[in-house]
């Protein structure tokens, strides 16, 4: 029992949770932009209310692709939400506030930083391994 307790209070469980919760939030702000926004404004244009009435007709079949393209609506306008208002920015944040790699390093006798390209310590001379 000890272990599973363990397991559901590691950081990963409980932050993977909250981004379900509030992905679930999410989807249903989309939904509501797509149907009751993005939906009219493309009727308006198109003349079609809603694409969920939409079927094609071949012989005795008929294949409905109105909830496809709603839901494809849908995954477009999340996939691009996601990237511009949260995958962008954290990328910017990240590239900001991320150590850059030291470009010198200390010589071993005199502890001079010294260009990691140098193979000799400019302080005290001493002869430098070239790294790469």
């Amino acid at each position: 029992m000890g272990g599973f307790k363990k397991f559901l209070l590691r950081g990963n469980v409980i932050e993977l949770a909250v981004a379900v919760v509030i992905g679930t939030a999410f989807t249903a702000i989309v939904n509501s932009f797509v149907r009751d926004l993005l939906t009219p404004a493309i009727s308006a244009i198109a003349g079609k209310p809603d694409f969920g009435s939409l079927e094609l007709q071949i012989g005795s079949a008929s294949i409905t692709y109105g909830n496809f393209l709603n839901a494809l609506v849908s995954f477009l306008i999340v996939a691009t939400v996601v990237y511009f208002f949260i995958v962008r920015p954290y990328e910017l944040l990240m590239t900001r506030f991320r150590p850059t790699e030291k470009e010198t390093r200390d010589c071993p006798e005199c502890l001079t930083e010294v260009p990691k390209a140098a193979t000799r310590c400019s302080a005290c001379t001493t002869q430098l391994t070239p790294v790469s």
